[in-house]
This record gives C-alpha cells, structure tokens and sequence, in this order.
C-alpha cells in the first residue's frame, strides 16, 4: 500500500478524535472537516511542481518558488463540501468542480446525478475530497469521470477510510495515491465505516 498514506500527525489525531465524538455539534464537526481537509491536503500536495519566480522584496531582489500545476478541487457531493473551504484557504486559485453521487443503500453502487465539467480539462492536478473512502464505488466513479475528462495526475484526500474501499479504488485505480487521517477497521452490512463517525453529511448538516 506503498500510495495509501494515513496521516501520522498530531494535530490531525486531536482533530480526528473530537470529529468522532457522537456528542460533537454540527457547528464544531463542520469546524473540523475543515481544518483536517486543510492538513490533510498539505500532506498530498508535498510532490506538487514549483516554477521560479524572482521577486522584489522591501530590501531585495530574490528568488522564489511558485506553483506550476493548475490545480483542481472536486467534492463528492454532498459531504465532500466541507472540505473545499479548507483547501480553498491553502490554495485560492484551485478551481472547484462538483461530482454528485448518491449511494443506493440497496445496492450500495454509486448513482451520478450531477456532472458539469467543461468539455476539455481545465487543471493538471485534481484532489477528490470525499470523507469517507466507505466501499469506494463513489470514489472509483469520481476517478472514472475524470479519467474521461482527460486529467491523468488524480489524488483522493479524505478522513476516514475502510480496507474495503481502500481496497476497491487500488484495484481500478492503483495510479491515485489515498491521503486519509486514519484507517479503520470495517465496514458493517450497512456499508458504514467502524468505528468511524457515523454519517458525514448528516452530521455536517444537521440532516441526522
């Protein structure tokens, strides 16, 4: 699993913790998908490509670096929202493109119901923020959509994952590399992550 990275750091940890907590408010989970989205995406983006730049500060001139990839952020939506805000904060020029999936909960396959990329790819790099990697099926769709579409360098930055799907996107997908704060330990017959924390969206929005 030498492209499947659990995050180590503490921060995150702390962060993780108290996004589990069932008695954790909307307003404070919300809170926390958004800063683990920025510390998790400061981990996958390490390997990103830097041009040089020469600028002017108040003493000199000087040398730099600055990013040379597009970058493009696509939640699965809907609980992958509260992670762009994060990353849009680390990076405000990433372009945002939504992929709205649902899960049968009879089949547990992805349904897509919302697409609207532009013909040709307009960003080199694309991080697919979702955070649940559950069975994977949305996941491996959401590649599978921007496969098409023509970007070729794809990341999936989430929280939580489970064997299972970490399983399901290496095998149809073993090029995407998996940044995710922590892997559990299964899923149950409802395809839910244990231990986990229980719906993402429904805790993020109040829905649950």
């Amino acid at each position: 699993m030498s492209n499947v990275h659990a995050s180590n750091h503490p921060l995150v940890a702390h962060k993780l913790v108290r996004l589990r907590d069932r008695h954790t408010d909307s307003r404070k989970f919300r809170e926390l998908v958004r800063e683990l989205a920025a510390l998790l995406a400061y981990e996958a983006t390490a390997d990103l490509q830097t041009a040089p730049r020469q600028v002017e500060t108040p003493l000199a001139l000087t040398e730099g670096q600055e990013l040379k990839a597009n970058l493009g952020l696509v939640p699965i939506l809907r609980a992958g929202l509260g992670m762009v805000e994060g990353i849009w904060e680390l990076m405000p020029n990433a372009e945002v493109w939504h992929i709205g999936l649902y899960r049968d909960e009879r089949t547990l396959k992805p349904v897509e119901y919302y697409n609207k990329l532009p013909i040709e790819p307009t960003v080199s790099v694309c991080l697919i923020l979702d955070p649940m990697l559950a069975t994977g099926g949305s996941a491996v769709a959401t590649v599978d959509i921007l496969k098409r579409w023509g970007v070729t360098n794809i990341k999936f930055v989430g929280i939580l994952a489970a064997p299972e799907g970490v399983a399901a996107l290496q095998k149809a997908h073993p090029d995407v590399p998996i940044f995710v704060a922590a892997i559990d330990d299964h899923l149950n017959e409802h395809g839910y992550i244990v231990p986990g924390l229980g719906d993402a969206g429904d805790r993020q929005f109040g829905t649950g």
